[in-house]
């Protein structure tokens, strides 16, 4: 199959729409940027990766000049030449990226994406209503009747079922077909206990009490904790998963020009730092890392120490294997 052809690109230059993930852009970012440019900026949200690549290969590619995909979907989508290789010309800022973000293995070279945050995922919880306190997966199947009704899951097909994978001992990204059975059993016995899949609506929940855990990605974990400290944040004792998500440009974008000039504007370390500081988004950005307080800088759920990155996988993609995952994960979810 050959490599798709785009329209004409029909967009104002003053236009620009994002697709990106939710609480990724406030008011905020999206009138400082237009103050700045002269751009008019427009964002949609999305819950999960294989939501976002669904609605690019249903022709999406052509709605928006901006996407955020994360490490293994950047691989996956470079492949099916859905994204625009960048012009490193048109960009300034690089060299301020942090070491391990400048040739990362996902993207070598970064000639599709810039990286834009990262984290770890694990779970919130509310320690006056939880003893023991969790320590690691397996205490979502050991006390699952405590929890019954009053834990979510996220709503991210390879993050639960990688979770229930390194619960059993193996990796996030197995291409075994046993293993990702066993991981699909474990969970289809977790299910009546869990009160939802959601990436997001978890948080209200967790504040009325209703919930007492909740998987979740370090990011928004940090930002409830901001308001209201009582709750904790802990990474899976035997290691999760460690997610980059970066800023990239569909193939068919219909206004590339603005595109670079957000990317452009997200790279300026001052615009990195306070997105970091007001969104709880660990920057990838060094010299916006060195800019901001202390008590930032030394957060660990934001910035977690070298020993647990070290127990932490990126997920990668699974390439075939993605429609035994994909299978299971609908019957997971559905019903």
């Amino acid at each position: 199959m050959g490599e798709k052809k785009c329209q004409t690109p029909t967009s104002k230059s003053n236009n620009l729409y994002i697709y990106t993930w939710t609480s990724y852009s406030d008011d905020d970012l999206l009138n400082n940027f237009r103050k700045a440019t002269g751009i008019e900026v427009s964002a949609n949200i999305y819950d999960s990766n294989e939501e976002m690549l669904a609605k690019m290969q249903a022709g999406g590619g052509a709605d928006y000049s901006v996407i955020y995909p994360s490490d293994y979907m950047v691989i996956q989508m470079a492949e099916l030449k859905l994204l625009r290789p960048l012009d490193g010309s048109q960009l300034t800022g690089l060299e301020n990226l942090l070491p391990k973000f400048q040739n990362p293995v996902y993207d070598p070279g970064n000639r599709y994406s810039v990286p834009f945050s990262w984290g770890t995922t694990g779970f919130i919880y509310n320690p006056a209503k939880l003893q023991p306190e969790p320590e690691d997966w397996d205490y979502l199947w050991k006390y699952q009747k405590q929890l019954h009704r009053r834990m979510t899951l996220l709503n991210d097909m390879r993050e639960v079922m990688g979770a229930a994978l390194r619960m059993l001992g193996y990796s996030y990204n197995s291409t075994n077909a046993q293993q990702i059975k066993a991981a699909y059993q474990q969970l289809k016995t977790l299910k009546p206990s869990v009160a939802a899949f959601t990436s997001d609506s978890w948080r209200s929940l967790i504040f009325s009490g209703d919930l007492v855990l909740a998987m979740c990605y370090s990011s928004d974990a940090n930002e409830v904790i901001k308001q209201n400290p009582k709750f904790k944040y802990v990474v899976p004792r035997s290691g999760s998963s460690l997610w980059t998500d970066t800023i990239a440009i569909p193939q068919c974008a219909p206004n590339p020009a603005a595109a670079y000039a957000w990317i452009d504007y997200m790279m300026q370390p001052e615009v990195a730092a306070a997105i970091c500081e007001r969104l709880s988004f660990p920057t990838a950005n060094r010299a916006a890392f060195n800019m901001l307080p202390d008590q930032v800088r030394n957060n660990a759920i934001m910035f977690p120490p070298d020993s647990t990155i070290a127990q932490c996988e990126s997920i990668a993609p699974v390439w075939e294997f993605s429609a035994i995952y994909d299978r299971y994960w609908t019957e997971l979810t559905s019903g």
